[in-house]
C-alpha cells in the first residue's frame, strides 16, 4: 500500500460563509492524493450580527451584486453536489466557532462531524446556528459531549483563540474567507479544486 504524502493546509473560515462551505468540500478532494492535515482558523466575519439572525438584505450588498454572488454560489454548489437553500437570513457565528474550537479536542472524527453538520444545518436546512439550543442539538448529533459544549462557552481560552486568529489573519493580510495557505501560496475564495491541487503539488515540490 502506497503511503500518501503529507500536506498541511491552513484555512481561515467561518460557518456563516457560504463559499467556505464550498471550499471545505473542494479541499476534501485532496484527500485522495494526500494525507491532509488541515489547520482550521476560525475567523468571525460578521461579529455585529445578532444571534437571533437578521435578513440578508441588512448586510448591505447592492441587489445586483448579491444576485451575482448567489448565482455563483448555486452554480458551485451544483458542481460539488451540495444542497444550499435559498438564503433569507444571516446570523452570528461566534458560539458556533467556539464550539468547533472545543470539539477539536475530542478528536478529528468528531470535529469533522460537527464541522460538516454546522455547514449543512445552516446552508442546507436554514437552521439558525447562532441559537444555543440549535447548537446543542447539532453537537449531540455530531457526538460532541455536553461537557465540551459547556466548556466551549464558559472557558476564556477559546475566546482567546478567536482573538489570536484575528491577529494571525492581520499578519497574513487575510481580507476574506475562505483563505487557504498551502506552502508558500495564499489562495482567496472558493477556488477550483484544480487550483488547490496545483498549490498542493507546488508545496510538496518545495
Amino acid at each position: 500500500m502506497t503511503t500518501k504524502p503529507e500536506l498541511l493546509v491552513t484555512v481561515f473560515s467561518d460557518y456563516i460563509c457560504p463559499f467556505c462551505y464550498i471550499g471545505s468540500v473542494r479541499l476534501d478532494a485532496l484527500r485522495e492524493q494526500f494525507a491532509l492535515k488541515v489547520n482550521w482558523v476560525s475567523l468571525e466575519i460578521h461579529p455585529d450580527n445578532p444571534a437571533q439572525g437578521r435578513p440578508v438584505e441588512e448586510l448591505g450588498y447592492p441587489p445586483e451584486q448579491w444576485q451575482q454572488m448567489m448565482d455563483a454560489l448555486y452554480r458551485m454548489a451544483r458542481e460539488e453536489g451540495v444542497h444550499i437553500a435559498e438564503r433569507s437570513f444571516t446570523t452570528n457565528s461566534h458560539k458556533a466557532l467556539l464550539l468547533a474550537e472545543a470539539a477539536e479536542e475530542e478528536g478529528q472524527e468528531i470535529f469533522y462531524r460537527l464541522h460538516n453538520r454546522l455547514f449543512e444545518a445552516y446552508f442546507g436546512e436554514r437552521q439558525n446556528i447562532g441559537d444555543d439550543d440549535v447548537l446543542r442539538t447539532l453537537a449531540r448529533e455530531s457526538g460532541v459531549s455536553d461537557d465540551t459544549v459547556a466548556r466551549a462557552w464558559r472557558e476564556e481560552r477559546y475566546e482567546q483563540r478567536l482573538k489570536t486568529n484575528l491577529v494571525a489573519a492581520a499578519k497574513l493580510r487575510v481580507t476574506g474567507t475562505p483563505t487557504y495557505v498551502i506552502g508558500k501560496r495564499v489562495l482567496v475564495g472558493a477556488v477550483p479544486t484544480a487550483t488547490l491541487h496545483d498549490a498542493a503539488r507546488q508545496a510538496r515540490a518545495g
